[in-house]
This record gives structure tokens, sequence and C-alpha cells, in this order.
């Protein structure tokens, strides 16, 4: 819980790396009770999501911008390495590996019990509505720069 009251539902940056949990549901998963592979993006996404919000980088407020700026998914290397299932308790971890220009990479694992289940990096891009590249703005590279800095020492 937050000192509100209310539980950190945002997860937390611990040295550099957000983490956040995530309970596997019935809505989560395929007809055998296994996490459906594409759940796997949306686990990562919400990681990836709530970590730019605690660095003070918001999707709504990047829209505002003139230009409005998004982030888009360029590239991703996936690797499942065992299923999760219903009623699991996993944790998204999430590093920014890179912020430089208009990129942003990340590295992500998905644990059960300590184990990863799933790893990803993933290669995002700074655009405008119109889907050219724009150069992270100065105070997004000073959000992101304590904690990449922070998370490649710890890994």
């Amino acid at each position: 819980m937050s000192e509100t009251g209310w539980p950190d539902v945002s997860g937390k940056i611990v040295d550099g790396v957000h983490h956040l949990p995530i309970r596997v549901y019935y809505e989560d998963t395929d007809f055998s009770g296994i996490v459906y592979h594409a759940n796997y993006l949306k686990f990562a996404e919400r990681s990836r999501s709530d970590f730019l919000r605690l660095v003070g980088v918001h999707h709504s407020e990047i829209l505002e911008l003139d230009p409005p700026l998004a982030f888009a998914i360029q590239k991703m290397e996936i690797e499942f390495l065992a299923p999760a299932r219903i009623d699991d308790l996993l944790e998204v971890e999430s590093h920014c590996v890179t912020a430089r220009g208009a990129r942003l990479e990340f590295e992500q694992v998905i644990r059960r019990d300590g184990e990863p289940i799933w790893r990803a990096i993933v290669k995002a891009a700074c655009i405008d509505t119109s889907g050219r590249p724009r150069r992270l703005t100065p105070d997004m590279l000073a959000s992101f720069g304590p904690h990449v800095a922070a998370a490649s020492h710890t890994r």
C-alpha cells in the first residue's frame, strides 16, 4: 500500500528495474489453462507503461506536446521459457537499457517464484502522429537518465 492507503498498482522501481506483480486470471489463459502467448506481450506493455509513468513520462502528456509524440514498438525478440498457468502470481521486471536519439530499448523478464519464464528485448521509437521518428525530449532523457544508469550496474 502507498502512503495514501491505496495499493501501488503501478509497481515500483528498485535500482533502475521496474517490478510489476501480475496475477494470471482465467481470461489470460487458453483452453488448457496456460497463459495465451499474446498475453505475455500485454503484461510486458503494462510494465513498460508503468515504468514510464513512474519516471514522469505520461503517454497522455506527450500526446499534448507540439508536435504530439508517442512510442511505437520497432522490434521485439522474445523467448518463451516455461508456461504460466491460471492463478500464478508473476512479476514483470523491466529496465531501460538505452534512451537516446529517438530510441528506447528495454529488457524485460517475467518471473514466477523468482524463475524466469519469459524474456524479451524491446526496441521502441519516439514518433510524431504522422509516424516519423522524433528525438526524445530533454525532459524525457532527464527522466530516463538515472534509471538507465542504475539498471546497467545491477544486471
